[in-house]
């Protein structure tokens, strides 16, 4: 069984891969993730998990088996990854961590090779996806305020039965018991595939509680007290839960993608030959479209710098984040100048040296800048400047998918802060500088060597 994860985004000339985001994790030993079990950093982390199992089991609405099979789960240590890591695993270069005594292929293309990654691959995961999904069912089970929204619910409720059914999943020692397993994860694959969109609908309707006055400030006990941006407990929640996503993702769907015909340049879902340049021009046609859609116009882009680049990057994340950026700055053009008027254009850099340790993208408009009051409050999961009938068109948005150019061009109040969680997954950054009254250049920072390890909430 074949996951049809291969989609056009509308591009002219090529067309992207969306595969599961995951990776053959299983090549890195447990004790990878941390230092040794005495050390204190892991002592304060083991306690930091203790406590907040306990804090779970007194407070959560979950059935009796499924929160003591939460917290036995959530009591183990998660497992970072790297980008080069998923590298040589899918390349099979780290098979020899489990596969010592059989003498080995010099050549990884081979079938015999496949089925070895692709268990070691599957074992890694059947252990450690159960670990990551019991972290954020605790967290979603914990959350103040949040905890309680019919969206926010739902996805804890996604969350434990691909819990229940990973759990159930034999341990893996043949072709066919991997085989199993990959057509279970599939389907959990795209029973996730919208839950950024649930997340969204849950700060939607944490606002609207707020609003209606359902909700009471805890420290005043005045209701419509609550200041969205200050809400540092939910924030750091949204923080923890969205970069876990991204690494859940990454996990299943390397593996996945590993198990279909492989692409020129592709190592699963990772291209070892990623193109900005390339990636600039799909996303300008996606945000162009998202843009005509709503306005009847949009601006010109003009990309400049190191257009013949490449670096090893999975393309699908770069995309949605510059996405992100474009159509914030296509909209904000419009919005500024006015429609059918002249607009200046986007401006797009790629900056890269050979002794650079980062590749940057500028990405610069003319769109009127941000106040400097907001600039913090853009990195707000539950901050959007966008009206309240864009805001409740989002609440009946059935799409299938996170990243659909189907969706409202803004409104779900998550873009820029999920953009730097893509971003920083791999050790790089998403930063903004803003001139009110004249424009906005926002930045993306991706490292070049892609050594650097998820970094993994608890």
């Amino acid at each position: 069984m074949t996951l049809g994860l291969t989609i056009s985004h509308g591009f002219k000339h090529q067309t992207y891969r969306v595969l599961p985001a995951a990776s053959s994790l299983c090549c890195i030993p447990p004790s990878s993730s941390s230092s040794s079990s005495s050390s204190p950093n892991n002592k304060m982390a083991r306690r930091g998990m203790v406590s907040r199992a306990k804090k779970v089991q007194m407070n959560s609405t979950l059935p009796d088996d499924v929160a003591a099979l939460v917290q036995k789960h959530a009591m183990q240590p998660q497992t970072s990854a790297s980008l080069q890591t998923l590298m040589k695993t899918g390349r099979g270069e780290l098979l020899s961590k489990t596969y010592k005594e059989e003498s080995l292929s010099e050549t990884f293309h081979t079938k015999t090779a496949t089925k070895r990654i692709l268990l070691q691959v599957a074992s890694f995961l059947r252990r450690e996806l159960p670990i990551r999904l019991a972290h954020r069912i605790q967290d979603l089970d914990c959350v103040p305020l949040m905890r309680d929204m019919p969206s926010v619910i739902k996805v804890r409720d996604i969350y434990a039965q691909s819990l229940l059914t990973l759990s159930s999943m034999p341990k893996i020692h043949t072709s066919a018991q991997e085989e199993d397993f990959a057509n279970s994860l599939e389907t959990l694959y795209q029973r996730h595939s919208n839950v950024l969109i649930q997340m969204a609908k849950g700060a939607f309707e944490l606002r609207a509680a707020v609003r209606d006055g359902q909700i009471k400030h805890a420290r005043t006990k005045t209701s419509g007290a609550l200041h969205f941006e200050q809400m540092e407990e939910c924030h750091d929640f949204l923080d923890r839960f969205y970069m876990s996503r991204v690494g859940i993702r990454v996990l299943a769907g390397q593996y996945l993608a590993l198990r279909q015909p492989p692409l020129e340049n592709y190592i699963g879902m990772i291209c070892h030959q990623t193109s900005p340049l390339e990636i600039v021009r799909h996303a300008v046609d996606d945000a162009s479209m998202m843009c005509c859609r709503k306005f009847g116009d949009a601006p010109e882009v003009i990309i400049s710098g190191r257009l013949d680049l490449t670096f090893p990057y999975i393309p699908t994340h770069l995309h949605y984040i510059l996405l992100e950026l474009l159509k914030n700055a296509m909209r904000a053009t419009v919005e500024h100048h006015g429609v059918d008027n002249h607009y200046p254009p986007v401006r797009v850099i790629i900056a890269d040296g050979n002794e650079n340790e980062d590749v940057v993208i500028k990405v610069a408009d003319e769109g009127g800048g941000i106040p400097r009051s907001h600039v913090k409050k853009i990195w707000s999961y539950l901050f959007t400047t966008a009206n309240p009938s864009i805001q409740e068109s989002m609440m009946t948005f059935s799409g299938d998918v996170d990243h659909s150019v189907d969706s409202p061009l803004a409104g779900l109040g998550y873009g820029l802060p999920i953009s730097r969680s893509y971003a920083r997954y791999f050790g790089g950054d998403v930063s903004i500088m803003s001139m009110e009254g004249y424009g906005t250049d926002a930045f993306v920072y991706l490292t070049r060597m892609g050594r650097s390890r998820e970094p993994l909430p608890v």
